[in-house]
């Protein structure tokens, strides 16, 4: 099965909840794009900054978990009660198209793409933001985003990619 078999998956109404929805690209087989991290599994926040500083121990970013599917140039990341659809082939037309985990209403446009190693989305309209995902040296993975503060979060994979 490829990527393109499978239909685009949307955040429900309200977001999906507490557990994470069924998997969205299960049984595709089409290998990874050359150089695309390789980000597939569930992974659970271990530390996190904004703006340089630790985070307090309460903070939300420390109890974050999310979920990573990838098959071809597609990539499929629940987090935060949504699910993120998209090609990462630096286009608007086949980036994610869903709506904002702040509400669960607004709706976003992100350009997606694989970068140096990285996975970058690109808010559409919103020229400088980067947010990016890669693989450090010990396997973890880091998330940075320059809005909210500035924040970079380390996640350990704690399922191996499925």
């Amino acid at each position: 099965m490829k990527a393109d078999d499978i239909p685009v998956a949307r955040t429900p109404p309200g977001g999906y909840g507490t557990s994470f929805p069924p998997l969205v690209l299960a049984g595709c087989d089409e290998p990874l794009v050359a150089g695309a991290p390789d980000l597939r599994g569930i992974w659970r926040a271990v530390s996190a900054t904004r703006g340089g500083e630790p985070v307090p121990p309460d903070d939300r970013l420390l109890s974050y978990t999310e979920r990573i599917e990838q098959c071809g140039d597609r990539i499929v990341d629940c987090g935060g009660g949504t699910i993120a659809d998209a090609r990462a082939d630096g286009t608007e037309e086949n980036g994610v198209h869903d709506v904002s985990a702040f509400d669960y209403v607004t709706p976003i446009h992100v350009i997606a793409s694989y970068e140096e190693g990285a996975f970058v989305l690109r808010p559409v309209g919103l020229p400088g933001i980067e947010v990016r995902r890669w693989l450090d040296d010990n396997g973890r993975m880091v998330w940075t985003r320059p809005d909210m503060g500035g924040i970079r979060v380390v996640l350990e994979r704690v399922s191996e990619p499925r």
